[in-house]
């Protein structure tokens, strides 16, 4: 599952493929699909949603970078479609999220444990 992550993140700035990221998981796509649902309770497509918009909100706290500009990096084919999906998640929009003191949510990226992190815990 780790690295299925670790493609995910890797490509958060551009095309995940279902099929890739199952074939780092080394099951089908729709195995993958229904075992991370299972696990995270939230859909696979849903959390890189988080995922972009939370490091969206990270670029727009630290750099000059403009909305726009972010928004297409992340996937978002229109400022607006961007600004919507934001608020959603963060409650605030973009411009808003640059002002000092502003709170955002943050998904941070799933990490699972190795079975020798498990067998190390029961000792």
């Amino acid at each position: 599952m780790n690295r299925a992550m670790d493609y995910i993140e890797l490509n958060l700035t551009g095309k995940i493929e279902l099929k890739e990221i199952a074939q780092c998981a080394c099951c089908s796509s729709y195995q993958f699909q229904r075992m991370f649902s299972f696990i995270t309770d939230v859909s696979l497509a849903e959390y890189i949603r988080r995922r972009r918009l939370t490091l969206a909100a990270i670029e727009l706290q630290n750099s000059d970078m403009r909305v726009v500009d972010i928004a297409i990096k992340y996937g978002y084919e229109s400022p607006v479609s961007f600004a919507r999906a934001f608020q959603l998640l963060h409650g605030v929009n973009p411009a808003m999220a640059r002002e000092e003191g502003t709170d955002l949510k943050a998904y941070p990226r799933l990490v699972y444990p190795s079975l020798f992190q498990l067998k190390e815990k029961r000792l």
